[in-house]
Protein backbone atom coordinates (compact mmCIF):
# COMPACT_ATOMS: atom_id res chain seq x y z
CA UNK A 1 0.00 0.00 0.00
CA UNK A 2 1.16 3.50 -0.80
CA UNK A 3 -0.11 6.44 1.24
CA UNK A 4 0.25 10.14 0.44
CA UNK A 5 0.63 11.94 3.75
CA UNK A 6 1.35 15.20 5.50
CA UNK A 7 2.39 15.50 9.13
CA UNK A 8 0.38 14.80 12.27
CA UNK A 9 -2.81 13.40 10.73
CA UNK A 10 -0.90 11.42 8.15
CA UNK A 11 1.41 9.97 10.79
CA UNK A 12 -1.52 8.86 12.95
CA UNK A 13 -3.13 7.19 9.95
CA UNK A 14 0.10 5.33 9.18
CA UNK A 15 0.20 3.97 12.74
CA UNK A 16 -3.30 2.56 12.32
CA UNK A 17 -2.58 1.14 8.88
CA UNK A 18 0.62 -0.50 10.13
CA UNK A 19 -1.35 -2.03 13.00
CA UNK A 20 -3.98 -3.37 10.60
CA UNK A 21 -1.48 -5.03 8.29
CA UNK A 22 0.58 -6.39 11.18
CA UNK A 23 -2.56 -8.07 12.54
CA UNK A 24 -3.38 -9.52 9.12
CA UNK A 25 -0.12 -11.57 9.19
CA UNK A 26 -0.22 -12.82 5.68
CA UNK A 27 0.93 -12.07 2.15
CA UNK A 28 -1.03 -9.67 0.00
CA UNK A 29 -0.17 -11.94 -2.91
CA UNK A 30 1.86 -15.10 -3.31
CA UNK A 31 5.45 -14.55 -2.15
CA UNK A 32 4.92 -10.91 -1.10
CA UNK A 33 4.76 -9.52 2.41
CA UNK A 34 2.66 -6.57 3.45
CA UNK A 35 4.49 -3.34 2.72
CA UNK A 36 3.58 0.28 3.35
CA UNK A 37 5.24 3.16 1.55
CA UNK A 38 4.48 6.71 2.64
CA UNK A 39 5.06 9.51 0.14
CA UNK A 40 5.53 12.51 2.41
CA UNK A 41 4.95 16.23 1.83
CA UNK A 42 8.03 18.49 1.80
CA UNK A 43 6.19 21.77 1.24
CA UNK A 44 6.64 22.68 4.92
CA UNK A 45 10.44 22.21 4.74
CA UNK A 46 12.40 25.30 5.69
CA UNK A 47 15.84 26.66 6.58
CA UNK A 48 16.01 28.01 10.14
CA UNK A 49 19.19 29.12 11.93
CA UNK A 50 21.26 27.45 9.22
CA UNK A 51 19.50 24.10 9.65
CA UNK A 52 17.26 22.28 7.19
CA UNK A 53 14.02 21.30 8.91
CA UNK A 54 11.56 18.78 7.44
CA UNK A 55 8.52 18.86 9.75
CA UNK A 56 6.26 16.29 8.08
CA UNK A 57 8.98 13.73 7.47
CA UNK A 58 10.19 14.07 11.05
CA UNK A 59 6.68 13.82 12.48
CA UNK A 60 6.07 10.59 10.58
CA UNK A 61 9.46 9.20 11.58
CA UNK A 62 9.14 10.09 15.27
CA UNK A 63 5.52 8.93 15.49
CA UNK A 64 6.13 5.55 13.88
CA UNK A 65 9.42 5.14 15.76
CA UNK A 66 7.95 5.88 19.19
CA UNK A 67 9.77 9.17 19.77
CA UNK A 68 6.98 11.69 19.22
CA UNK A 69 5.62 14.01 21.88
CA UNK A 70 2.10 12.59 21.99
CA UNK A 71 0.52 15.63 23.63
CA UNK A 72 1.77 18.11 21.03
CA UNK A 73 1.66 15.67 18.15
CA UNK A 74 5.01 16.95 16.86
CA UNK A 75 8.60 17.16 18.09
CA UNK A 76 10.42 14.81 20.42
CA UNK A 77 9.21 13.31 23.65
CA UNK A 78 11.05 14.37 26.84
CA UNK A 79 12.16 17.50 25.00
CA UNK A 80 14.07 20.43 26.50
CA UNK A 81 14.37 23.92 25.05
CA UNK A 82 17.79 25.25 26.00
CA UNK A 83 18.79 25.99 22.39
CA UNK A 84 15.60 27.98 21.85
CA UNK A 85 16.20 29.94 25.05
CA UNK A 86 19.79 30.74 24.13
CA UNK A 87 18.80 31.86 20.63
CA UNK A 88 16.20 34.17 22.20
CA UNK A 89 18.85 35.55 24.57
CA UNK A 90 20.97 36.46 21.55
CA UNK A 91 17.96 38.07 19.88
CA UNK A 92 18.30 35.69 16.95
CA UNK A 93 15.54 35.78 14.36
CA UNK A 94 13.17 34.17 13.79
CA UNK A 95 12.09 34.05 17.43
CA UNK A 96 8.66 32.56 16.67
CA UNK A 97 9.94 29.12 15.61
CA UNK A 98 10.99 26.83 18.45
CA UNK A 99 13.68 24.20 18.06
CA UNK A 100 13.81 21.55 20.78
CA UNK A 101 17.21 20.26 21.83
CA UNK A 102 16.63 16.63 20.84
CA UNK A 103 14.98 17.69 17.61
CA UNK A 104 17.93 19.95 16.80
CA UNK A 105 20.22 16.92 16.71
CA UNK A 106 18.17 15.47 13.86
CA UNK A 107 18.37 18.75 11.96
CA UNK A 108 22.14 18.93 12.49
CA UNK A 109 22.64 15.46 11.03
CA UNK A 110 20.36 16.20 8.08
CA UNK A 111 22.06 19.51 7.31
CA UNK A 112 25.53 17.98 7.50
CA UNK A 113 24.52 15.23 5.08
CA UNK A 114 22.98 17.77 2.71
CA UNK A 115 26.21 19.76 2.84
CA UNK A 116 28.06 16.59 1.81
CA UNK A 117 25.82 16.16 -1.21
CA UNK A 118 23.42 13.46 -0.08
CA UNK A 119 19.87 13.75 -1.47
CA UNK A 120 17.02 14.08 1.01
CA UNK A 121 15.66 10.60 0.23
CA UNK A 122 18.98 9.00 1.18
CA UNK A 123 19.12 11.09 4.36
CA UNK A 124 15.61 10.00 5.37
CA UNK A 125 16.59 6.37 4.87
CA UNK A 126 19.69 6.87 7.03
CA UNK A 127 17.73 8.57 9.83
CA UNK A 128 15.14 5.79 9.73
CA UNK A 129 17.87 3.25 10.48
CA UNK A 130 17.66 4.55 14.03
CA UNK A 131 13.88 4.83 14.31
CA UNK A 132 12.79 1.68 12.47
CA UNK A 133 9.34 3.04 11.58
CA UNK A 134 8.12 -0.15 9.91
CA UNK A 135 7.04 1.99 6.96
CA UNK A 136 9.16 3.14 4.04
CA UNK A 137 9.21 6.94 4.22
CA UNK A 138 9.91 8.72 0.94
CA UNK A 139 10.01 12.49 0.48
CA UNK A 140 7.89 13.26 -2.55
CA UNK A 141 10.92 15.00 -4.08
CA UNK A 142 14.59 15.58 -3.31
CA UNK A 143 14.27 19.05 -4.82
CA UNK A 144 13.12 22.28 -3.29
CA UNK A 145 9.33 22.48 -3.44
CA UNK A 146 8.31 24.82 -0.61
CA UNK A 147 4.88 26.20 0.11
CA UNK A 148 4.82 29.99 0.27
CA UNK A 149 1.79 32.13 1.02
CA UNK A 150 0.84 35.45 -0.56
CA UNK A 151 -0.50 37.76 2.15
CA UNK A 152 -1.20 41.40 2.82
CA UNK A 153 1.40 42.31 5.43
CA UNK A 154 -0.45 43.83 8.41
CA UNK A 155 2.63 45.93 9.20
CA UNK A 156 2.55 48.03 6.03
CA UNK A 157 -0.43 46.86 3.97
CA UNK A 158 1.81 45.59 1.17
CA UNK A 159 1.22 42.30 -0.59
CA UNK A 160 4.14 39.87 -0.26
CA UNK A 161 4.94 36.16 -0.14
CA UNK A 162 6.12 34.53 3.07
CA UNK A 163 7.10 30.96 3.86
CA UNK A 164 4.26 28.70 4.91
CA UNK A 165 5.87 28.20 8.34
CA UNK A 166 5.71 31.93 9.04
CA UNK A 167 2.06 32.04 7.97
CA UNK A 168 1.19 28.93 9.99
CA UNK A 169 3.30 29.31 13.14
CA UNK A 170 3.87 33.03 13.50
CA UNK A 171 0.58 34.38 12.17
CA UNK A 172 -1.61 31.31 12.87
CA UNK A 173 -3.14 31.92 9.43
CA UNK A 174 -4.81 35.06 10.82
CA UNK A 175 -3.64 37.58 8.21
CA UNK A 176 -5.29 38.59 4.91
CA UNK A 177 -4.31 35.74 2.60
CA UNK A 178 -4.57 35.54 -1.17
CA UNK A 179 -2.97 32.36 -2.49
CA UNK A 180 -0.48 29.52 -2.02
CA UNK A 181 2.56 29.10 -4.24
CA UNK A 182 4.77 26.00 -4.54
CA UNK A 183 8.22 27.50 -5.00
CA UNK A 184 10.40 25.18 -7.08
CA UNK A 185 7.58 22.86 -8.14
CA UNK A 186 8.13 23.62 -11.82
CA UNK A 187 11.65 22.14 -11.65
CA UNK A 188 11.06 19.40 -9.08
CA UNK A 189 11.15 15.70 -9.91
CA UNK A 190 9.71 12.83 -7.87
CA UNK A 191 12.30 11.29 -5.55
CA UNK A 192 13.63 7.83 -6.40
CA UNK A 193 11.03 5.16 -5.74
CA UNK A 194 8.03 7.49 -5.52
CA UNK A 195 6.47 6.85 -8.91
CA UNK A 196 7.23 3.15 -8.59
CA UNK A 197 5.49 3.06 -5.21
CA UNK A 198 2.34 4.60 -6.72
CA UNK A 199 2.38 2.57 -9.91
CA UNK A 200 3.17 -0.75 -8.22
CA UNK A 201 0.79 -0.55 -5.28
CA UNK A 202 -2.27 -2.71 -4.66
CA UNK A 203 -3.98 0.35 -3.17
CA UNK A 204 -3.12 4.05 -2.96
CA UNK A 205 -4.59 6.10 -0.12
CA UNK A 206 -4.76 9.86 0.32
CA UNK A 207 -4.46 10.19 4.11
CA UNK A 208 -6.73 12.61 6.00
CA UNK A 209 -4.09 15.32 5.69
CA UNK A 210 -4.55 18.99 4.83
CA UNK A 211 -5.96 18.93 1.26
CA UNK A 212 -4.27 22.21 0.31
CA UNK A 213 -0.81 22.39 1.88
CA UNK A 214 -0.16 18.65 2.34
CA UNK A 215 -1.95 16.64 -0.36
CA UNK A 216 -2.10 19.69 -2.63
CA UNK A 217 1.62 20.28 -2.22
CA UNK A 218 2.33 16.62 -3.03
CA UNK A 219 0.21 16.87 -6.18
CA UNK A 220 2.15 19.96 -7.29
CA UNK A 221 5.26 17.89 -7.96
CA UNK A 222 5.26 17.05 -11.69
CA UNK A 223 4.48 13.39 -12.30
CA UNK A 224 2.56 12.68 -9.09
CA UNK A 225 -0.90 13.51 -10.37
CA UNK A 226 -0.18 11.63 -13.60
CA UNK A 227 0.93 8.54 -11.67
CA UNK A 228 -2.28 8.61 -9.64
CA UNK A 229 -4.27 8.91 -12.84
CA UNK A 230 -2.61 5.91 -14.54
CA UNK A 231 -1.80 3.47 -11.73
CA UNK A 232 -3.54 0.10 -11.90
CA UNK A 233 -4.25 0.44 -8.17
CA UNK A 234 -7.45 1.93 -6.85
CA UNK A 235 -7.05 5.36 -5.25
CA UNK A 236 -9.06 6.06 -2.10
CA UNK A 237 -9.12 9.38 -0.27
CA UNK A 238 -10.10 9.94 3.35
CA UNK A 239 -11.86 13.17 4.23
CA UNK A 240 -9.90 15.42 6.59
CA UNK A 241 -13.04 17.01 8.05
CA UNK A 242 -15.78 15.90 10.41
CA UNK A 243 -19.03 17.87 10.33
CA UNK A 244 -17.35 20.76 8.57
CA UNK A 245 -14.39 20.97 10.95
CA UNK A 246 -10.83 19.79 10.26
CA UNK A 247 -9.60 16.78 12.17
CA UNK A 248 -6.51 18.78 13.11
CA UNK A 249 -4.74 21.96 12.13
CA UNK A 250 -6.17 24.76 10.03
CA UNK A 251 -7.37 23.05 6.89
CA UNK A 252 -10.45 25.25 6.99
CA UNK A 253 -8.30 28.38 6.75
CA UNK A 254 -6.42 26.93 3.79
CA UNK A 255 -9.57 25.84 1.99
CA UNK A 256 -11.13 29.27 2.45
CA UNK A 257 -8.16 30.85 0.67
CA UNK A 258 -8.70 28.72 -2.44
CA UNK A 259 -12.47 29.11 -2.35
CA UNK A 260 -13.41 25.55 -1.36
CA UNK A 261 -15.95 25.00 1.46
CA UNK A 262 -14.78 22.97 4.45
CA UNK A 263 -17.06 20.10 3.52
CA UNK A 264 -16.37 16.46 2.71
CA UNK A 265 -18.23 16.69 -0.58
CA UNK A 266 -16.48 19.87 -1.71
CA UNK A 267 -13.03 18.46 -0.95
CA UNK A 268 -13.84 15.20 -2.72
CA UNK A 269 -15.08 17.11 -5.76
CA UNK A 270 -11.87 19.16 -5.69
CA UNK A 271 -9.86 15.94 -6.03
CA UNK A 272 -12.34 14.62 -8.61
CA UNK A 273 -12.99 11.18 -10.08
CA UNK A 274 -10.37 9.38 -12.11
CA UNK A 275 -13.06 8.75 -14.68
CA UNK A 276 -13.40 12.53 -15.00
CA UNK A 277 -9.70 13.54 -15.10
CA UNK A 278 -9.43 13.57 -11.29
CA UNK A 279 -7.58 11.21 -8.95
CA UNK A 280 -10.18 9.35 -6.84
CA UNK A 281 -11.87 5.99 -7.15
CA UNK A 282 -13.21 6.05 -3.58
CA UNK A 283 -13.86 8.63 -0.86
CA UNK A 284 -14.42 7.95 2.83
CA UNK A 285 -16.42 10.53 4.76
CA UNK A 286 -17.44 10.64 8.40
CA UNK A 287 -20.79 9.26 9.50
CA UNK A 288 -22.00 12.80 10.15
CA UNK A 289 -21.17 13.96 6.62
CA UNK A 290 -22.38 13.20 3.14
CA UNK A 291 -20.90 13.46 -0.32
CA UNK A 292 -22.10 12.94 -3.86
CA UNK A 293 -19.14 12.86 -6.23
CA UNK A 294 -19.86 11.66 -9.76
CA UNK A 295 -17.71 8.65 -10.63
CA UNK A 296 -16.47 8.09 -7.06
CA UNK A 297 -17.60 5.39 -4.64
CA UNK A 298 -18.47 7.07 -1.33
CA UNK A 299 -18.85 5.48 2.08
CA UNK A 300 -19.60 6.97 5.49
CA UNK A 301 -17.63 5.57 8.44
CA UNK A 302 -16.32 6.95 11.76
CA UNK A 303 -13.21 9.01 10.95
CA UNK A 304 -12.07 10.15 14.38
CA UNK A 305 -8.57 8.72 14.87
CA UNK A 306 -8.99 8.32 18.62
CA UNK A 307 -6.57 5.39 18.87
CA UNK A 308 -4.68 2.98 16.58
CA UNK A 309 -7.55 0.49 16.65
CA UNK A 310 -10.09 3.07 15.43
CA UNK A 311 -7.64 4.22 12.77
CA UNK A 312 -6.99 0.63 11.69
CA UNK A 313 -10.72 0.22 11.15
CA UNK A 314 -10.70 3.35 8.97
CA UNK A 315 -7.94 1.80 6.88
CA UNK A 316 -9.89 -1.46 6.61
CA UNK A 317 -12.94 0.46 5.40
CA UNK A 318 -10.84 2.25 2.79
CA UNK A 319 -9.67 -1.10 1.46
CA UNK A 320 -13.11 -2.69 1.48
CA UNK A 321 -14.60 0.30 -0.35
CA UNK A 322 -12.67 -0.76 -3.46
CA UNK A 323 -12.94 -4.52 -2.96
CA UNK A 324 -9.73 -5.32 -1.06
CA UNK A 325 -10.07 -7.62 1.93
CA UNK A 326 -7.50 -9.00 4.36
Amino acid sequence: MTVLVGGVGGAKFLVGLRSLLDLAKGPVSEGAEHEITAVVNVGDDVWMHGLRITPDLDTCMYTLGGGIDVERGWGRTDESWHVKEELAAYGADPDWFGLGDRDTATHLIRTRMLDHGYPLSSIVAALCNRWQPGVTLLPVTDDRCETHVVITDPADGEKRAIHFQEWWVRHRAQVPTHSFVQVGADKAKPAPGVLEAIEGADLVVLAPSNPVVSIGALLSVPGIRGALRTTAAKVVGISPVIAGKPLRGMADECLTVIGVPTEAEAIGRMYGARSEAGILDGWLVDTGDRADIPGVAVKSVPLLMSDPEATAEMARQAMELVGITL
